[in-house]
């Protein structure tokens, strides 16, 4: 039976080649729209986890109360204790304090006055360190469009877009102006290293990036930092684990009379990451419930137009004395080898092209220019085990609903008049 029906499906091209075609265009449809929306999560994960709050984050729990307005004067103090602590009973985890900070940077002309300023967003990161792992967790060196990074107290990397407005180069001097941790002014002067480009928009805009023991200085924040970032050594984000770490971590710190005791949250904990990690969970299935029922309808109407051109196969076969519950096994059984070859094929394109655009990538940084969300302005898809076989959820459950629900029609052929119609 089965040989009978292959040979069916091969031999008679206006029976299968429509079928098949709709399999293979909603199943590429769905691998590559899969692909691209879980590209999509990796690449805000990946940025925010890099740029913004780590794997997991340590911070006082008044400054974590209103952390996304960098309260610095909430910043916890003891930080080198701390990291030796993290360190020591957390080893999993590369531990890196940073200091987020804002202010103005003024350019000063040859005779000191003010030449060009604009408001910058700063962040400071272990630059100069012999254990410093900063530059390769934000893969400076790749970043780096003109100068050197850092190699001695008070330089500082600009990005390139934010110096080439305030008409600064490497070597000149940069004035940063802002506020102490205890809320007083805080002038200091830094020397341009360099000037960087992440790729993402955000950082591009106004980033400054400076030694984190500079920043120390220049603020007043002796032994004190904002937050103390953990990155797993593989650098792959891992919930199973950073979860429970967060959980075993604020039992053993836990002071609830204490405002500056330390707190750890995840990089899935933080609202803005599992917002849109849910939006996405739910585009994911409602791509496949839309395509499964797009599909299901095409193919529904494809089988009855198939019913039509084949009643009089139908009649012959029920006259013949075949079943009907056994022909329309056979039907959905036919529909399923065409629903096979076109999610195999379906499958096989979706692939190919979501490699492609997981080595190339696709930049929309034109519309990203005023955001302040951690995305790379290069948007790739990213392949996965499961996107080897998602495509086939569609292209089966599709062709299965199609042929069961248009195959119906077989219980309401009579036997009676296959005469009459012969004659006819």
């Amino acid at each position: 039976m089965i040989r009978f029906l292959l040979k069916g499906i091969l031999r008679d091209k206006s029976r299968s080649l429509f079928p098949i075609l709709t399999v293979v265009a909603g199943v590429m449809l769905t691998v590559f729209g899969y692909c691209w929306v879980i590209g999509a999560g990796d690449n805000m994960t990946e940025s925010s986890a890099k740029f913004s709050s780590g794997h997991v984050r340590v911070m006082s729990r008044a400054y974590a109360e209103e952390a996304d307005q960098i309260p610095n004067d909430l910043a916890y103090i003891g930080v080198e204790s701390l990291i030796q602590e993290l360190r020591s009973d957390f080893p999993e985890f590369i531990w890196t304090p940073r200091i987020r900070y804002g202010g103005l940077l003024d350019i000063p002309d040859a005779q000191g006055e003010t030449r060009s300023q604009g408001p910058v967003f700063g962040m400071a990161v272990d630059l100069l360190s012999s254990e410093a792992k900063e530059p390769e967790i934000l893969n400076i060196q790749n970043a780096l469009v003109r100068g050197h990074i850092p190699e001695e107290p008070g330089e500082i990397l600009l990005s390139d877009d934010f110096a080439v407005s305030l008409g600064v180069k490497p070597g000149e001097t940069a004035t940063l102006i802002s506020s102490t941790m205890y809320g007083s002014m805080a002038v200091t002067n830094f020397t341009v290293a360099g000037t960087i480009r992440f790729g993402v928009a955000a950082m591009d805009r106004r980033a400054m990036i400076a030694d984190f023991g500079d920043i120390q200085a220049a603020l007043d924040m002796q032994d004190a930092t904002g937050e103390i970032l953990g990155f797993f050594k593989t650098f792959i984000y891992r919930d199973k684990i950073a979860a429970p770490t967060a959980s075993r971590f604020n039992e053993l710190y836990k002071n609830e009379t204490d405002e500056f005791s330390p707190v750890m949250d995840t990089l899935y904990s933080q609202p803005s990451i599992a917002d849109y990690l849910g939006m996405i969970g739910l585009f994911s299935k409602a791509m496949i419930f839309i395509f499964v029922g797009a599909m299901s309808l095409v193919l529904w109407n494809a089988g009855l137009m198939g019913s039509l051109r084949r009643y009089g196969e139908i009649g012959v076969r029920l006259a013949m004395g075949e079943t009907k519950t056994h022909l329309y096994r056979s039907m959905i059984t036919e529909s399923m080898f065409i629903g096979l070859i076109g999610s195999v094929i379906g499958t096989a394109l979706g692939l190919a092209i979501s490699y492609y655009f997981q080595e190339v990538g696709l930049d929309y940084g034109s519309i990203m220019d005023n955001t302040t969300i951690m995305f790379s302005n290069v948007m790739r898809a990213k392949v996965t085990g499961f996107s080897h076989i998602i495509g086939f959820i569609p292209g089966l459950g599709a062709t299965f609903l199609g042929a069961a629900i248009s195959g119906l029609g077989i219980y309401r052929r009579q036997t009676s008049q296959l005469i009459k119609e012969l004659e006819a």
